[in-house]
């Protein structure tokens, strides 16, 4: 049988990553693809300008207790997406219940200040007009271990057996939302087994509402703040005390991250003020605020890029079969271990960033402050900007990045870097400085990551590089009008950055493992699941499971140093919860350890583990509580490739 590596590169026809055009011969041979996917080739490019995400608002501020409260749902809407003349998209967006208007794809930027508590209450606000749950967008797998509502208190978060293939769930949709690089409690973490259903009039008696560690974290909030969650809803805390940093939060509910992501459920979460912030002037600005009025120009704007599919009638397209990744038709559990669904990476043929396919972006002769996030569900992305989109890759960029900083704030100094690598979850704080470029000028940002899974090495070398037309094309800068105000802003390269304090010497050293498991049933089937685990006495792996022993425990209040060991074939972006982390080194099989790369030398929450190489991170684990550690291809992250971690005693 052939390896999915081929059937992943036979997929790539036309520009459009895994999909065959709509409509030819070949899409209709191929299972489990659609005839009507949309051909990303017919989708007009540069026609609508990049969407600023806006501020979401607040339910009220404690000036006393110094705490901001906001109540944040989930609800399904529809947006245009694509540009004006063709479809709207059916999404999932947060919003603030006391602002309708406010509800997006991506959610509107909750703005933090340090040392001033913001209090969310998440409402899964899931349901139609009537009451009734809404079923999932996409297809979801039940064979998977993930939350399994329908298996009641006694199965819910576990892996279901079957007597026959059974198809998609769709029941009411668990949610719980993580805020990933904050520096909280468990309780208010978003744990994957603390989700929750939302509150609808048709839920079967015999379903669990609520995951597996709901219960006891609602139980440990009310209890310190003196607060009731009410069904359909979680409220969590966030101290705001770390570093001023981009953050961002996400749905996290076992099993189905990928689908809720993939809906709609992110956002952007910046934390501003504190020693490792700068003074206002110092970098571009302004960014948004509330109250600002319509058309107001920003120099500050984040901006999360991803891939997405639709159908010809705009809907989101997602993978309904397992032959959509390589073919294989059957038998599928419980004829075998293969789940019928779950693809073990997912790549869209069209890039949409902020919300909007391949928008553009009007610009002034100055600098400005770009907060990337890759927010993809596999796909690495290697940015530049470039004059012309079409350039045989890889291409010649005409300006740099200055990245000042990472997942956790500021680096030490500016590193100017031609290209930006990011994995899904990594962020890159960057200032893109246009002063030397003419009015009228048309700029182009790029990517030339692959159409598949990343391992590493140089575009157009080691590895083909995404489709120039399509999914190598992600906005467009135009210089558009002269300086409307002078700026004052300091240039990249004369930057003094805050201090920053690297960690202390590690107490312990642990060592934990990647690896993916084919079929054991099957020949040539695979991968199976991904997993994560422990390296044995004699340096092998030893795969574990979500629903294992918990393995990795650190003490409180200890530094540790871990080294990722990954035996896969491809590069996996590793994030463990509720910490900062420096990278220390990385060492390939055979070879001496090289040091981090030049924007991996300040804090990060998310850290690429190369192929055959041993990747090592040092943390300190300051938060007691149960946490979590996984890979952000949240493909992988939905089927095992997470585990559990305790800091401080069991």
């Amino acid at each position: 049988m052939a390896t999915r590596r081929q059937f992943i590169k036979a997929g790539l026809v036309g520009g459009t990553c895994l999909f065959i055009p709509a409509g030819s011969a070949s899409a209709r041979a191929w299972p489990g693809i659609p005839s009507r996917v949309l051909d990303p080739t017919h989708v007009d490019k540069y026609v609508t300008e990049l969407a600023v995400p806006p501020v979401m608002p607040w339910a009220e501020r404690d000036e006393a207790g110094r705490v901001d409260h906001y109540t944040i749902g989930v609800r399904q809407l529809r947006q245009q997406i694509l540009p004006a003349g063709m479809p709207a998209t059916t999404v999932w967006g947060y919003g603030s219940t006391r602002h309708p208007g406010s509800f997006s794809y991506p959610a509107c930027t909750v703005e933090a200040t340090f040392g001033r508590a913001i209090r969310v209450t998440w409402v899964n606000e899931l349901i139609d007009r009537h009451g009734n749950h809404l079923p999932h967008l996409l297809p979801v797998d039940p064979t998977l271990h993930w939350a399994n509502p329908q298996g009641g208190i006694s199965r819910r978060d576990t892996r279901p057996a079957f007597t026959s293939t059974p198809g998609p769930y769709t029941g009411p949709v668990p949610i719980v939302t993580h805020l990933h690089g904050g520096h909280n409690t468990q309780e208010s973490d978003g744990y994957p087994e603390a989700w929750y259903l939302p509150r609808a009039s048709d839920i079967a008696g015999g379903y669990a509402r609520t995951g597996s560690f709901y219960e006891q974290f609602r139980n440990i909030f009310e209890n310190q703040f003196d607060v009731t969650w009410a069904p359909g809803t979680a409220i969590f805390q966030y101290a705001n005390q770390e570093r001023a940093a981009t953050s961002w939060f996400h749905d996290h509910a076992l099993g189905v991250t990928r689908l809720n992501v993939y809906a709609g459920l992110a956002g952007f979460y910046l934390l501003r003020g504190g020693p490792a912030d700068l003074p206002d002037g110092v970098l571009p600005g302004p960014a948004p605020k509330l109250g600002d009025p319509p058309g107001k120009h920003y120099y500050e704007i984040p901006v999360v890029i991803q891939d997405r599919s639709f159908s010809t009638d705009g809907s989101l397209f997602y993978p309904a079969s397992r032959a959509s990744f390589d073919h294989f038709t059957g038998p599928y559990i419980p004829g075998s271990d293969i789940s019928p669904i779950w693809n073990p990476e997912f790549f869209g043929n069209t890039m949409v960033t902020n919300g909007r396919t391949w928008p553009a972006l009007s610009v002034e002769p100055r600098r400005y402050r770009l907060r990337f996030l890759n927010g993809c569900n596999a796909r690495f992305l290697i940015l530049k900007i470039v004059t012309d989109p079409m350039a045989p890759r890889p291409a010649d960029p005409v300006l740099p990045f200055w990245q000042i900083g990472s997942e956790g704030g500021f680096l030490p100094a500016p590193v100017q870097r031609d290209q930006l690598l990011t994995a899904p979850a990594e962020r890159a704080d960057v200032v893109v400085d246009f002063t030397s470029i003419p009015v009228g000028t048309d700029l182009y940002l790029i990517n030339e990551g692959p159409d598949e899974p990343f391992r590493g090495g140089r575009a157009g070398t080691d590895f083909r590089p995404a489709a120039p037309g399509t999914t190598g094309q992600v906005m467009k800068f135009t210089v558009a009008r002269p300086l409307a105000t002078p700026d004052r802003t300091v240039p990249p390269a004369h930057l003094t950055l805050p201090p920053f304090e690297p960690l202390g010497p590690a107490s312990h050293t642990r060592q934990v493992s990647l690896q993916e498991q084919n079929s054991a049933v099957l020949r040539g089937v695979g991968p199976r699941v991904v997993m994560l685990g422990t390296v044995d006495r004699h340096g092998n792996p030893t795969p574990m499971g979500w629903g294992d022993p918990i393995t990795e425990n650190p003490a409180l209040g200890a530094t540790e140093i871990w080294e990722i060991h990954n035996s896969t074939t491809d590069a996996h972006p590793i994030h463990i919860h509720e910490v900062q982390f420096q990278v220390v080194d990385r060492q390939s099989t055979g070879h001496r350890a090289r040091p981090p790369e030049p924007g991996e030398s300040g804090f990060k929450d998310t850290v690429i583990a190369y192929p055959h190489a041993i990747t090592r991170v040092k943390a300190t684990f300051d938060r007691a509580g149960q946490y979590v550690w996984h890979c952000h291809m949240l493909e992988h992250e939905d089927n095992e490739m997470m585990r559990p971690y305790r800091v401080g005693p069991r």
